[in-house]
């Protein structure tokens, strides 16, 4: 389980408004540890309690028996590993390398590194196989096992992942159907309601805590701007290796994937935090129809016109006319809520029937959207209530569906540099293009033993890094790599290469 290390007092502003989260928690393939302070003093907790189906209220205890037997057998325990790998070090240069020339430094040398191996949970949402789990669970591994709750162990693929939700779909094939959670509406929760987390935190069979949610919502800014954060917020005790765990109702029904603990040590004091599926059943359904997601774009700036935190926006609500909703800072310029005459210092109060208060809010009901939707945006203009249309965009400022992008579509093969070749050109890193088919790099210009150092600014050390790059590039509005590379003749040579597609 990831810890945050943001006090979430107050809501910060994001630079535009996505349809999809990011959630990170604490994994061994990402070693580094963060703390936090306990939420236990911000956000009281209600004591509401909703009827439930399982639920058999005696003397005032809820009996969550029933639903944690209807879900145990649905959370599986996966363990990946990323292999070990063979990397170029370069040493520090001593005084051989200043005095005979070589520019980039000291030696060179080969270092095997040790295999990693990480720990997390995931749920069966069908009976032949399909797993949700969190990204970081599965990210950069190699190898990817999966074990159920009968202790049957299968071989994980990666159907799609989507880092910016922190959500992946893995696929396991069996001959028989397997135990599933049904999927219920976490819109539905209410504060106070019980709740139950459901995971493997100790590398044992499914461990299942209870608790209530505490709030809905919530916004904690540990995804940065890139991604959409409206957890779930419970009490359940959640620890390490819940990450990819059920959060589930008193009747069995999955409404939040385990993603982030508050923490102060890396063990379970305070809250716990879930991606609410609302969110994960469409980005799981992208990732498996598409391979990526489909995200759709409002294409504003804005934060919380929250005045019981803030007196700057308290002087602005009096101002604008309006006490809650999110304040608009800035209209990104071709985007959907330019089209729509959305404009600086509108107050969006509500999407369709939903009411809106918080960006969290908003960045939720998004998150439901493909690009191409229609929504009505209510929004507040010069104190007066005013409702658009809005068609909203993907990040290209378009309503096409974006395709997934892998290597296969730039047509070519590529090996690392070897090393006499690095001596005789003076070249530190590179990438040599081995072949060229039919694609995207032959359309460019490029041809076989064209040597490529840079792809958008990134130094090419390993085929992995144009990896990066090609999907970072795929999913931005310009969809181009700006190769910069050498001839073996010494000639410095540009290309750029168009990465869009046709429908």
């Amino acid at each position: 389980m990831k810890q945050t290390t943001k006090n979430v007092g107050k809501f910060a502003a994001v630079a535009l408004i996505s349809a999809t989260v990011a959630g990170v928690t604490s994994y061994s393939l990402r070693p580094e540890e963060r703390e936090t302070t306990s939420f236990c003093e911000q956000f009281p907790k209600s004591t509401q309690i909703t009827p439930a189906i399982f639920g058999n209220s005696t003397a005032g205890v809820m009996d969550l028996t029933k639903a944690a037997e209807a879900s145990v057998n649905a959370v599986v325990h996966i363990k990946s590993t990323q292999l070990g790998k063979v990397q170029t070090v370069q040493e520090p240069m001593d005084l051989f390398d200043f005095f005979f020339g070589n520019p980039h430094g000291g030696r060179q040398r080969q270092v095997q590194t040790q295999p990693r191996v990480g720990f997390g949970s995931g749920v069966i949402i069908s009976t032949d196989g399909y797993i949700v789990t969190n990204n970081h669970v599965i990210e950069g591994a190699d190898e990817i096992s999966v074990k159920l709750n009968d202790s049957r162990e299968f071989v994980g693929r990666i159907i799609g992942t989507d880092p910016n939700t922190d959500l992946a779909l893995v696929k396991i094939e069996s001959e028989d159907e397997l135990p599933t959670i049904p999927i219920g509406d976490s819109d539905a929760l209410k504060i106070g309601e019980w709740v139950l987390a459901v995971g493997n935190p100790f590398n044992l069979t499914s461990t299942v805590t209870a608790g209530i949610v505490s709030a809905k919502a919530r916004k904690l800014d540990v995804y940065g701007n890139s991604g959409i954060e409206s957890f779930i917020q419970t009490d359940a005790a959640i620890n390490q290796g819940n990450s990819g765990g059920a959060l589930v109702n008193a009747n069995g029904e999955l409404v939040g994937i385990n993603s982030v603990l508050s923490s102060p040590t890396g063990s379970y004091v305070g809250y716990g935090f879930a991606i609410p599926t609302s969110i994960m059943t469409k980005v799981v359904t992208d990732l498996k129809e598409y391979g990526t997601v489909q995200r759709a774009l409002l294409g504003i700036s804005g934060r919380d016109l929250n005045i019981h935190f803030d007196d700057e926006m308290k002087k602005k609500a009096e101002e604008l006319g309006v006490n809650e909703g999110v304040w608009v800072a800035e209209v990104v310029e071709g985007s959907a809520a330019s089209a729509a005459d959305i404009q600086a210092d509108d107050v969006i109060t509500g999407i369709d029937n939903k009411t809106i208060k918080t960006m969290a809010e908003l960045q939720e009901e998004l998150a439901k959207h493909r690009p191409g939707d229609k929504v009505k945006v209510k929004l507040i203009r010069d104190k007066k209530e005013k409702t658009v249309s809005v068609e909203l965009k993907n990040a290209q400022g378009n309503t096409k569906v974006v395709k997934n992008v892998d290597m296969d579509l730039l047509g070519a093969a590529f090996k690392e540099l070897p090393d006499d070749l690095k001596r005789q050109l003076n070249l530190g890193y590179g990438l040599q293009v081995t072949g060229v088919t039919d694609g995207k790099m032959k359309d460019a210009g490029i041809r076989k033993g064209v040597i490529l150092l840079k792809a958008n600014n990134e130094p090419l050390r390993k085929v992995t890094d144009l990896e990066d790059v090609l999907k970072s590039a795929s999913q931005s509005p310009e969809q181009v790599l700006f190769i910069t590379g050498i001839m073996p003749s010494g000639k410095r040579v540009n290309f750029a290469v168009d990465l869009s597609q046709e429908d």
